[in-house]
């Protein structure tokens, strides 16, 4: 995990300048022809294309990334137990080792993804609470222990699925980032306000905040809305949102992608990365972007 007592995306944010977060694996993936599993998305890629994910995380290195995310948004308990698989591990353990195969001695972190038991967009769950629990100790537990640097709990938009990430984190020194998704009230899915989520997450000392899979107008709309005094970053949607019946085409290409940073730069994120829709070439556009403009 990250060295002890050492928080890259503070050091990021006292030097004024991001760390750089890959972009875009599934839609990336759903663009260059592959289809999608309803129940977990690319994850049956590591073990039949395992060449395929790593070319992807390779690109994602070689257009300067800093933290590259293991293809882990699918392998929790509650989602392939959905196609029948009653033990994730062997998969979280592919999906990191071609993260790992790939970043080899290069000086870049490694984020094991958890996303949310359910659809990231899903207001009602079928899950109970303990399921819910059991679900994020046991995916948490199972990355930390193939030595991903931090766990990246992204599209989190359930204020008890939050609770009981954080708490578990925390409680059990695991370094992690959190990201949520909202919508046009600012409140994410379960109900509750953006700002009094920000205030409980602050209280469990993650790493980072971010904000991803949001399109950059409701970005916009919660920076007009938001003080920021913690570590944060932001990593946006850049494509459409009907993931299993067409291709998600970027629509948010890299030029205007950059003027959404141009604009918020100087608030200080420790992370900027792309979310679905993005490509390489975002994150190249970024890293290009930051090596002129940020002392």
């Amino acid at each position: 995990m990250l060295e002890k007592d050492i928080n890259p995306f503070s050091l990021s944010r006292v030097n004024k300048k991001p760390l750089i977060l890959d972009g875009a694996i599934g839609s990336l993936l759903q663009q260059m022809g592959y289809k999608p599993d309803s129940n977990i998305w690319m994850t049956p890629l590591n073990r039949s294309l395992p060449e395929i994910i790593k070319s992807v995380h390779k690109s994602y290195i070689d257009s300067g990334a800093n933290i590259i995310t293991a293809n882990t948004f699918r392998t929790n308990p509650s989602a392939v137990s959905k196609v029948g698989i009653l033990n994730s591990a062997p998969l979280v353990k592919e999906a990191v080792n071609l993260v790992k195969e790939s970043v080899k001695e290069l000086p870049v972190y490694i984020a094991g993804a958890n996303a949310p038991a359910e659809d990231s967009y899903q207001k009602i769950r079928n899950l109970s609470y303990n399921q819910l629990e059991m679900n994020h100790r046991i995916h948490i537990d199972l990355l930390k222990e193939n030595d991903v640097h931090f766990i990246l709990n992204e599209t989190q938009s359930h204020f008890d699925e939050i609770k009981i990430i954080c708490q578990y984190c925390q409680s059990n020194n695991i370094p992690y980032v959190i990201s949520i998704l909202f919508n046009e009230d600012l409140n994410i899915i379960s109900g509750e306000s953006v700002g009094d989520v920000l205030k409980f997450i602050q209280e469990h000392e993650p790493l980072a905040i971010g904000f991803n899979c949001i399109a950059p107008r409701l970005f916009e709309h919660l920076m007009e809305n938001l003080e920021i005094n913690f570590n944060w970053g932001f990593y946006l949607n850049c494509g459409g949102e009907d993931y299993f019946k067409r291709k998600i085409e970027t629509l948010v290409d890299p030029i205007l992608y950059l003027k959404i940073i141009e604009k918020y730069i100087t608030l200080n994120p420790s992370f900027i990365g792309a979310c679905c829709g993005s490509t390489p070439a975002h994150i190249k556009a970024i890293k290009n972007f930051l090596n002129g403009n940020v002392n």
